[in-house]
């Protein structure tokens, strides 16, 4: 339990709440658009399992992936695996057993979240090597959250529409955007150990202009669901105070002040995704 424990802590278990309140958003979202229904109980449960299991792998895979990388860098040196707390060997059997409870969930959907698997696990995977050879590795990250609406989407439909694409383009341009701003705070360790990102690239200063860029078409995003999916005054709501978040969030940052970056990356973007969905979920339960 102690090592469990660890690994939780490790992998940031918390931050699940990132991407988990967009799966159900798409659940949702989905089951309306497309069947005019609620989701089942059980549709959810798996919705949450695979959200889990996905999430968990993929992140103790990134950890095992940069271990060495992580003990070279003073933020980051203090982690499980090259403090020594965890074994390469524990956190695999961690990522077997997280990749396990990933399909079984997709086996409990339907048979197109079956065929998906492998998109899904191929992304999650790229993902943890593409700073070592691009500086785009900011946008696999948000194709990877962004299979989170999708994959709750097709859980429930049992297909893919437009709306569902647009979710996930949405998720993904946020998670890009919220990504290449943490990444500001590592941008001379990277450039000292040849790795790549927006922020190595391009400088600070211009990055957050390109982090306030992709926030924005999010935000064009969310607008664009509200008027192809017909959705009414509370999701349009909503839209206003994510956009609201998003601005304080850029506030909290600037090229010659980055102090206040932990807020605008965990406060900030968890409290969105959680609004995002509540609100949407109010649209559907009063106008529906």
């Amino acid at each position: 339990m102690n090592k469990l424990k660890i690994i939780l802590e490790m992998i940031k278990f918390e931050h699940t709440l990132f991407a988990l309140p967009f799966a159900y958003m798409g659940a949702i979202l989905g089951s309306f658009v497309v069947l005019g229904e609620w989701p089942t109980g059980a549709q959810l449960f798996w919705i949450t399992m695979a959200m889990v299991g996905a999430r968990s792998a993929a992140m103790a895979l990134n950890r095992v992936i940069d271990r060495v990388i992580d003990a070279g860098n003073p933020r980051t040196a203090t982690r499980a695996i090259p403090a020594g707390l965890l074994s390469v060997k524990e956190v695999y059997l961690f990522i077997i057993g997280s990749f396990a409870l990933l399909f079984v969930a997709a086996f409990q959907l339907n048979m197109l979240a079956v065929k998906l698997l492998p998109l899904a696990v191929f992304a999650l995977v790229l993902y943890s090597y593409t700073k070592r050879f691009t500086w785009t590795c900011h946008l696999v990250l948000g194709v990877a959250i962004g299979l989170a609406p999708l994959g709750g989407w097709v859980a429930t439909t049992g297909g893919i529409d437009k709306v569902g694409v647009i979710l996930f383009i949405s998720v993904a341009l946020w998670t890009a955007g919220f990504d290449v701003i943490y990444a500001c705070q590592d941008m001379e360790f990277d450039r000292e150990q040849g790795l790549y990102s927006i922020p190595t690239r391009f400088g600070l200063a211009k990055s957050l202009l390109m982090a306030r860029w992709l926030h924005v078409l999010t935000v064009i995003g969310f607008i664009t669901i509200y008027f192809m999916a017909g959705l009414q005054l509370w999701f349009a709501l909503g839209v206003l105070v994510a956009a609201l978040i998003l601005v304080y969030e850029h506030s909290l940052v600037s090229p010659t002040d980055l102090s206040k970056l932990n807020t605008a990356f965990f406060t900030m973007n968890g409290v969105l995704s959680v609004v995002v969905f509540v609100f949407t979920l109010l649209d559907l339960v009063v106008f529906s």
